[in-house]
């Protein structure tokens, strides 16, 4: 069974760049990702570009309408994500 896992924020959850709250988040993170790799689950995973750099896409009667930004105004941003493939949700939760 496929597992996706998602990476929510809101805009002002993170610690600043260049911080050593934001570096330590960071390798943990990383550390979650090699355990995952590991253990043979991981399928992949990648960062989402940043909220400011979203195009949305709507296709209304026909016509495709591309707009810059966000679909909506939202609190929590998706950063990211991994997609495992594990025996059950036990294995997944691990």
């Amino acid at each position: 069974m496929k597992y996706m896992l998602l990476l929510n924020r809101t805009a002002d959850a993170l610690p600043a760049p260049g911080t050593p709250e934001l570096d330590q988040i960071i390798q943990e993170y990383g550390a979650a990702v090699e355990a995952m790799g590991r253990a043979g689950v991981l399928i992949d995973c990648a960062p989402l570009a940043a909220l400011s750099s979203t195009t949305t896409v709507r296709v209304r009667d026909g016509e495709t309408i591309v707009t810059d930004g966000p679909s909506a105004e939202i609190k929590e941003q998706l950063g990211g994500y991994s997609i495992i493939e594990c025996a059950d949700l036990d294995e997944a939760l691990k």
